[in-house]
């Protein structure tokens, strides 16, 4: 399993814009209903707000390269340069 902790750094005061944003795109629904997805979760930390934690299990290598040839992926990018001012990952193989 291939495990990823994003963590968007987003601009003062944007955090829910951010997410508000991610969620009219149907970024989280469609991501959830790709083959190979087992969890796709986004977090507010409760002591940083400008910080979103998204949290990724996919069952492989190979579903999550799938995950970013897709369209919705693509478009997340156009989002993030919108409201997101630096991105931290974590990547774990389980």
């Amino acid at each position: 399993m291939k495990v990823l902790n994003v963590y968007y750094i987003v601009k003062p005061g944007k955090r829910d814009d951010f997410y508000n944003a991610v969620v009219k795109s149907g970024v989280p629904e469609k991501s959830r209903a790709e083959k190979g997805n087992i969890k796709y979760d986004y977090y507010f930390p409760a002591d940083n707000e400008n910080e979103v934690l998204l949290i990724e299990h996919w069952r492989d290598e190979a579903a999550f390269k799938f995950h970013t040839e897709q369209e919705h992926f693509k478009g997340l990018q156009s989002i993030k340069a919108e409201y997101v001012e630096d991105v931290r990952m974590d990547k774990f193989e389980i």
